[in-house]
């Protein structure tokens, strides 16, 4: 057996031989030696935790992502993971599964090979080593040191530092993956979730220096994940969509169950995570899983081939024995297909694609901004006088909000913030909420469920999307939600204040967050998205009823879309051009097509959602900051934020990663 090489890791002492004898229950944890996990008699490759580089968190901004699988986060969150390694800041990423699928490493074209599943989840360790390691230093072989940790739940994780760049770690829990997309697999996270096993147990990797296996309980999961998160205290959390809905034709989920099932367990670790005081607070970002592969692609060339060679070194693409490691250097069923099925040629948010989450006040100059911070509503205030400064974030009560909230202007000054709210204990549950002013300028009220469209959670994994709102004149709100079937439906409140049933509104193939804005007549109109073009409802006059869908005649978008008033009686949608993420524009004003499209000067790339106030947006960019135009030039700051920016009539907003609102005046 070839030795490891020094250059990609550090050798060390911990050997162990497998005896298979029960241990203990410890912390909700059932804990077993090696020998109970199929872990490999390969020598550990970890050192002693005294002599391993430690750690670093950066002050501020801090990053961790929870994935099921090692290449969620190549596949589904680049290129905003290696913005987030660029950026100086502090970044963790944790894996919770082995990934072993059926143990074999190659390509459908090679000659099958033996199954190791110890071996295979070493090599795509490795591989995703080294796609750190290069995107941190330029060189795959940049060294790692690998030792075992404590988890919470009882059990012991494998913790990966960079040793020329420790601010980069990688966490192992290595429990066993469900070895099917969508198959029925009891010992799998699914299972553990639903109740169908007491506990899963581990996959070890071969050369991991976490020798002895464990099985952890539900509750052991979800503790595990939770001291994770404390021992690294983010201000930002990147994770899966735990709500990814059904396939229209096949009716099975949309994606791998263990990237569904993997958020779940990270919502409930980060709901009991929030309970602990003395953290910073954080935000979370969701990211779309296999789905994003069937729409149109969001990112321009540049990104998609940095994101593709990120993507070849983890695949072992040039199979050279450049790791000197028996398991393999990465993974060969990867090399198969490296882009996956259109995978890398796109990146889209699952929530927090809102642009409405800035809002006039009742005063001239007044604005407030609202995020969620901790699963609650967080609120800045910034007064009318043009020296106003910024003050909060205040949390408001009620947890368990999901990220990003849309927020609308009633017509006496108050205003009225929506978002949606997932309820974890019995039955999961995702349910559209609101919370109003109690007067013009005074504090937001207690948070009122308006339900969902959705019957159950296991009729459409409680897909439901971002609100949109419509206000007519008396102040009457409507809203509007992109159902679990893809369609849009709507509930009107009355004039008691009460909120009648979820109706069907039409549309077919919906995707993403629906849009609403209002023309200066008083008309309102929706827009949501499809893989093929955008459908619109709308009020042939104020306070009417809202018809449609009707076609708009506009050509496919990347789905994310942004609308603001346009004249007297029209408004404008903004959305990005596929493959290219350029800016472009279309006046719609209720009847007939839309406006020929225009597209912005001077292509800033970027992807996402597109801000604007009185035809002036404002994007992420390419590099991941913020971008802005006033028909010129577009001025591109620093720093990464979360979700979309906001436009108002002063200026634009971003929440960055270190959970702080940034504002920028148009006029400088």
């Amino acid at each position: 057996m070839p030795r490891p090489a020094l250059s990609t890791f550090r050798r060390g002492l911990l050997w162990a031989a497998p005896i298979a004898v029960l241990a203990g229950i410890t912390g909700g944890t059932l804990t077993f030696t090696a020998g109970s996990s199929d872990a490999s008699d390969v020598p550990s490759r970890g050192v002693p935790e005294a002599d391993a580089v430690k750690p670093v968190r950066t002050s501020g901004e801090a990053v961790v992502q929870i994935m099921a699988h090692p290449d969620d986060d190549l596949f589904f969150m680049n290129p905003d993971t290696a913005q987030s390694i660029a950026s100086g800041h502090s970044l963790t990423s944790v894996y919770l599964t082995a990934g072993e699928s059926d143990g074999r490493n190659a390509r459908r074209q090679d000659p099958a090979p033996g199954a190791d599943k110890a071996a295979y989840s070493e090599a795509r360790q490795n591989g995703i080593r080294a796609a750190y390691a290069e995107m941190a230093t330029g060189n795959r072989t940049s060294p790692w040191d690998r030792t075992s940790m404590a988890t919470a739940g009882g059990g012991r994780a494998e913790l990966d530092t960079l040793r020329a760049d420790p601010r980069i770690s990688l966490v192992w829990l290595q429990l066993r993956e469900a070895g099917s997309i969508t198959g029925d697999r009891p010992h799998s996270l699914r299972g553990l979730w639903d109740g169908r096993v007491e506990r899963l147990e581990s996959q070890l990797a071969a050369g991991s220096p976490v020798r002895d296996g464990f099985a952890y309980t539900k509750d052991g999961t979800v503790e595990t994940l939770t001291g994770v998160l404390a021992r690294f205290k983010p201000t930002f959390v990147r994770m899966m969509d735990p709500t990814p809905g059904l396939n229209d034709r096949t009716g099975k989920l949309s994606d791998h169950q263990d990237h569904m099932y993997g958020a779940r367990f990270a919502q409930a670790a980060l709901a009991r995570y929030a309970e602990r005081p003395g953290r910073p607070a954080f935000a979370v970002q969701n990211y779309l899983g296999y789905s994003t592969g069937g729409l149109p692609h969001s990112l321009d060339p540049k990104s998609t081939a940095a994101k593709l060679r990120t993507l070849k070194t983890y695949a072992w693409w040039d199979h050279t024995d450049y790791c000197e490691d028996p398991a393999g250097c990465g993974d060969r069923k990867v090399a198969a297909r490296p882009a996956g099925h259109g995978w890398a040629q796109s990146i889209r948010y699952a929530r927090g694609n809102s642009a409405s989450w800035v809002q006039r006040g009742a005063s001239p100059g007044e604005l407030y901004a609202f995020a969620v911070l901790d699963g609650r509503l967080a609120v800045w205030h910034k007064g009318g006088a043009a020296a106003a400064r910024w003050t909060g974030p205040v949390l408001r009560p009620g947890a368990g909000l999901d990220a990003g909230v849309t927020s609308v202007r009633l017509p006496d000054g108050r205003i009225a913030v929506f978002g949606t709210r997932t309820d974890l204990d019995g039955e999961y549950r995702r349910e559209v909420v609101t919370s109003v002013q109690s007067e013009p300028g005074g504090r937001f009220g207690a948070w009122r469920s308006l339900g969902t469209p959705e019957r159950d959670d296991e009729t459409a994994t409680s897909d439901i999307s971002l609100p949109a709102v419509l206000v007519d004149r008396s102040g009457l709100m409507t809203v509007y939600v992109r159902d679990g079937g893809h369609s849009l439906r709507a509930s009107a409140q009355r004039a008691d204040g009460g909120w009648g049933p979820w109706r069907p509104a039409g549309g077919r193939d919906l995707r993403g967050d629906p849009v609403a804005a209002t023309d200066a007549k008083g008309r309102g109109y929706v827009f949501a998205g499809t893989p093929r073009t955008v459908l619109a409802w709308a009020q042939a006059a104020p306070g009417g009823p809202v018809a449609g869908p009707v076609a708009t005649g506009l050509p496919a978008t990347t789905v994310a879309l942004g609308a603001s008033p346009d004249g007297a009686d029209g408004v404008r949608l903004w959305f990005r051009k596929p493959a290219s993420g350029d800016v472009r524009s279309a006046r719609f004003a209720g009847s007939g097509h839309a406006s020929p499209v225009l597209d912005a000067p001077g292509g800033v790339a970027g992807h996402g959602a597109v801000a604007a106030w009185e035809g002036r947006p404002v994007v992420r960019a390419g590099s991941g900051a913020v971008a802005a135009s006033a028909g010129g030039p577009w001025a591109t700051g620093r720093g990464l934020f979360a979700g979309a920016p906001a436009a108002a009539p002063a200026g634009f907003a971003t929440l960055g990663l270190d959970g702080r609102l940034n504002w920028t005046p148009w006029e400088r």
